[in-house]
Protein backbone atom coordinates (compact mmCIF):
# COMPACT_ATOMS: atom_id res chain seq x y z
CA UNK A 1 0.00 0.00 0.00
CA UNK A 2 1.51 3.29 -1.12
CA UNK A 3 1.38 6.08 1.45
CA UNK A 4 1.28 9.76 0.59
CA UNK A 5 2.82 12.43 2.81
CA UNK A 6 2.19 16.11 2.24
CA UNK A 7 4.48 18.95 3.28
CA UNK A 8 4.84 22.67 2.73
CA UNK A 9 1.70 24.05 4.32
CA UNK A 10 1.73 27.02 6.61
CA UNK A 11 0.61 30.59 7.17
CA UNK A 12 0.96 33.19 4.44
CA UNK A 13 -0.43 36.65 3.79
CA UNK A 14 -2.90 37.27 1.02
CA UNK A 15 -1.10 37.72 -2.28
CA UNK A 16 1.74 35.46 -1.20
CA UNK A 17 2.87 32.07 -2.44
CA UNK A 18 3.27 28.58 -1.05
CA UNK A 19 4.50 25.34 -2.53
CA UNK A 20 3.11 21.99 -1.43
CA UNK A 21 4.85 18.68 -1.94
CA UNK A 22 3.52 15.15 -1.77
CA UNK A 23 5.95 12.27 -1.43
CA UNK A 24 4.88 8.70 -2.06
CA UNK A 25 6.35 5.74 -0.20
CA UNK A 26 6.35 3.74 -3.41
CA UNK A 27 6.14 4.10 -7.15
CA UNK A 28 3.47 6.41 -8.51
CA UNK A 29 3.71 4.93 -11.99
CA UNK A 30 0.71 2.77 -11.11
CA UNK A 31 -1.41 5.86 -10.61
CA UNK A 32 -2.67 7.43 -13.79
CA UNK A 33 -3.90 10.43 -11.84
CA UNK A 34 -2.38 12.46 -9.02
CA UNK A 35 -4.14 15.40 -7.47
CA UNK A 36 -4.68 17.90 -4.73
CA UNK A 37 -7.93 18.39 -2.87
CA UNK A 38 -8.83 20.83 -0.14
CA UNK A 39 -11.41 21.03 2.58
CA UNK A 40 -12.30 24.19 4.43
CA UNK A 41 -14.22 24.12 7.73
CA UNK A 42 -17.88 23.38 7.14
CA UNK A 43 -17.36 22.69 3.45
CA UNK A 44 -17.05 19.60 1.30
CA UNK A 45 -13.72 18.38 0.06
CA UNK A 46 -13.11 19.70 -3.44
CA UNK A 47 -10.68 18.92 -6.21
CA UNK A 48 -8.17 21.73 -6.63
CA UNK A 49 -5.91 20.33 -9.33
CA UNK A 50 -5.13 17.02 -10.99
CA UNK A 51 -2.50 15.71 -13.37
CA UNK A 52 -2.46 12.50 -15.38
CA UNK A 53 0.50 10.32 -16.24
CA UNK A 54 0.38 11.85 -19.69
CA UNK A 55 0.74 15.32 -18.25
CA UNK A 56 -2.81 16.54 -18.78
CA UNK A 57 -3.97 18.88 -16.06
CA UNK A 58 -7.26 20.16 -14.75
CA UNK A 59 -7.98 22.87 -12.22
CA UNK A 60 -10.88 24.16 -10.22
CA UNK A 61 -12.17 27.39 -11.72
CA UNK A 62 -11.35 29.20 -8.47
CA UNK A 63 -7.61 28.50 -8.79
CA UNK A 64 -7.03 28.67 -12.56
CA UNK A 65 -4.16 30.97 -13.38
CA UNK A 66 -2.93 30.99 -9.78
CA UNK A 67 -2.11 27.34 -8.98
CA UNK A 68 0.09 24.93 -10.89
CA UNK A 69 0.36 21.16 -10.44
CA UNK A 70 3.28 19.01 -11.51
CA UNK A 71 4.54 15.49 -10.93
CA UNK A 72 7.93 13.81 -10.94
CA UNK A 73 7.58 10.05 -11.27
CA UNK A 74 11.28 9.47 -10.68
CA UNK A 75 11.06 11.30 -7.35
CA UNK A 76 7.68 9.71 -6.59
CA UNK A 77 6.30 13.17 -5.93
CA UNK A 78 3.60 15.60 -6.94
CA UNK A 79 3.68 19.32 -6.32
CA UNK A 80 1.27 22.22 -6.08
CA UNK A 81 2.57 25.75 -6.55
CA UNK A 82 0.11 28.28 -5.21
CA UNK A 83 0.49 31.95 -6.11
CA UNK A 84 -1.64 35.03 -5.47
CA UNK A 85 -3.19 33.30 -2.50
CA UNK A 86 -6.51 34.51 -1.14
CA UNK A 87 -8.08 34.07 2.30
CA UNK A 88 -10.66 31.78 0.69
CA UNK A 89 -7.82 29.38 -0.18
CA UNK A 90 -7.52 28.59 3.53
CA UNK A 91 -8.13 24.87 3.99
CA UNK A 92 -6.53 21.53 4.70
CA UNK A 93 -4.93 20.36 1.48
CA UNK A 94 -4.81 16.66 0.68
CA UNK A 95 -2.72 14.79 -1.83
CA UNK A 96 -4.49 11.98 -3.67
CA UNK A 97 -3.72 9.27 -6.17
CA UNK A 98 -5.99 7.26 -8.39
CA UNK A 99 -6.73 5.73 -11.75
CA UNK A 100 -8.68 8.63 -13.21
CA UNK A 101 -9.40 12.19 -12.18
CA UNK A 102 -12.71 10.98 -10.81
CA UNK A 103 -11.57 7.72 -9.17
CA UNK A 104 -9.27 8.36 -6.23
CA UNK A 105 -7.99 5.46 -4.15
CA UNK A 106 -5.16 6.74 -1.97
CA UNK A 107 -5.05 9.80 0.29
CA UNK A 108 -2.53 11.66 2.36
CA UNK A 109 -3.15 12.98 5.86
CA UNK A 110 -3.38 16.61 4.80
CA UNK A 111 -1.49 19.82 5.44
CA UNK A 112 -2.98 23.08 6.68
CA UNK A 113 -2.78 26.20 4.52
CA UNK A 114 -3.89 29.44 6.13
CA UNK A 115 -4.04 32.70 4.20
CA UNK A 116 -4.42 35.84 6.29
CA UNK A 117 -6.03 39.00 4.96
Amino acid sequence: QVQLVESGGGLVQAGGSLGLSCAASGSIFRFNAMGWFRQAPGKQRELVAAITSGGSTKYADSVKGRFSISRDNAKKSVYLQMDSLKPEDTAVYYCAAGQTTTWWTTWGQGTQVTVSS
